[in-house]
């Protein structure tokens, strides 16, 4: 049996990342983008934009840069609109929540073929223990003062 490491757990990543990315191309978003509509319909489809960057850029461990490219994006793209409250906040479009609805299905149904079969039991623990890994990560890059790269 293989022991859990830092490259199994990428390796796995990396692979149901593509396998949503391929869907992704049919709704003319990307990755971040996807992350970003489902966070703003998270806040019940409106969100002050700096905390939706921060969250996003926290989350990712992206520079800031790349989570505003992709919001811009969005706002560009007609899915997210400024509010007018001198444009601190955002809100999605009709468009915006329809497309992260239909994102949100794909991602159900990714997960309902990649995780069939496995025992429920398997699922709690490796859930568990991701999300150990993962606070013991975010501490130990709190402690350095480095939560994101400079540059992605």
């Amino acid at each position: 049996m293989t022991a859990l490491n830092g490259q199994i757990i990428g390796q796995a990543h990396y692979a149901t990342r593509a396998v949503l990315e391929r869907e992704l191309v049919g709704f003319g978003i990307t990755f971040h983008q996807s992350l970003a509509l489902n966070a703003a319909a998270t806040e019940g489809g409106a969100v002050v934009r700096a905390d939706l960057v921060e969250r996003l850029t926290d989350a990712l461990k992206v520079d800031r840069s790349v989570v505003l490219a992709a919001v811009d994006e969005l706002v560009a793209g007609g899915l997210l609109r400024a509010l007018p409250d001198g444009g601190s906040g955002l809100a999605l479009t009709d468009a915006g929540r329809q497309v992260q609805r239909r994102v949100a299905d794909v991602v159900v149904g990714i997960a309902a073929r990649l995780y069939a079969d496995i025992p429920a039991a398997d699922l709690a623990v490796a859930g568990r223990v991701l999300i150990l890994l993962k606070q013991r990560a975010d501490a130990e890059l709190a402690a350095t003062g480095n939560g994101a790269p400079a540059a992605a």
